[in-house]
């Protein structure tokens, strides 16, 4: 555990030195919130002010988009030979991998918190009691783990940097055939099926469920077993390929 911590200061000074990555990190999820509340709100009707639905949407794209940074982090490392040198030190390949993820887990949960902050700005009154924001924001940890190991994965997977960063992008429009933005029942027939069984949906049902105190419905089992899903392959991958990958 003190090899993990020590990974997860290391890891989160780096994102801290990393300035234009970090206001990208921060500031893009919050743009996209005012461009979809005051430019495409109006025309959008989900039965409810739209900043109130889509609050939860930007959230969670706020937090994958995040999370998936890991991919790059993960291979600037591998590429970067610091790894022969922590191996050296007799750190473990699992601390490494865990330090990135931890650290994750606490810069997306800030970046989660600024984008809070904006929504309650520009109207959002989220209804939730203290068990339930307590609930919400374990669901949104739980993904942003299972995510955060899935693009240690990636990175180790990957030969570069610039490689990794492509996840990114796959990350960043994931939310996007889901419920994070319209009710799935406007979108095209044929997509419903993908929009309704992917992570994104529900995970963001149930966060939405629980800030603004209504009914989760079927959504918060699902979501659960999601991450944990992802979170147990990704762990199981990351240890095989950095094994893999650090072989001599």
């Amino acid at each position: 555990m003190s090899d993990v911590t020590v990974m997860s200061q290391r890891s989160l000074r780096i994102s801290l030195r990393n300035v234009d990555g970090l206001i990208t990190a921060l500031m893009l999820p919050v743009m996209l919130m005012l461009l979809f509340v005051y430019l495409f709100g109006g025309a959008i009707q989900t039965g409810t002010r739209y900043v109130t639905y889509v609050v939860p949407g930007v959230i969670l794209l706020c937090a994958a988009y995040g999370a998936s940074m890991t991919a790059v982090s993960v291979a600037s490392d591998m590429s970067e030979g610091v790894i022969d040198r922590f191996r050296s030190m007799d750190v473990a390949g699992a601390a490494i991998l865990a330090g990135h993820v931890a650290a994750s887990s606490l810069r997306n949960l800030a970046s989660a918190g600024i984008v809070l902050a904006v929504a309650y700005l520009i109207g959002f009154r989220p209804q939730a009691g203290p068990l339930r924001w307590l609930t919400a924001i374990g669901v949104l940890l739980a993904f942003i783990v299972a995510l955060s190991w899935l693009s240690a994965a990636v990175g180790l997977l990957a030969k570069s940097a610039e490689a990794a960063s492509g996840f990114t992008f796959f990350v960043l429009f994931l939310p996007y055939p889901s419920s994070a933005f319209v009710p799935i029942e406007t979108m095209p027939t044929w997509l419903h099926g993908f929009a309704e069984h992917q992570p994104a949906t529900p995970v963001i049902e149930t966060i939405r469920g629980l800030l603004l105190d209504q009914p989760t419905g079927s959504s918060v089992g699902p979501a659960l077993a999601w991450c944990a899903g992802i979170s147990l392959v990704s762990v199981a991958a990351a240890a095989l390929l950095f094994q893999t990958r650090t072989r001599h």
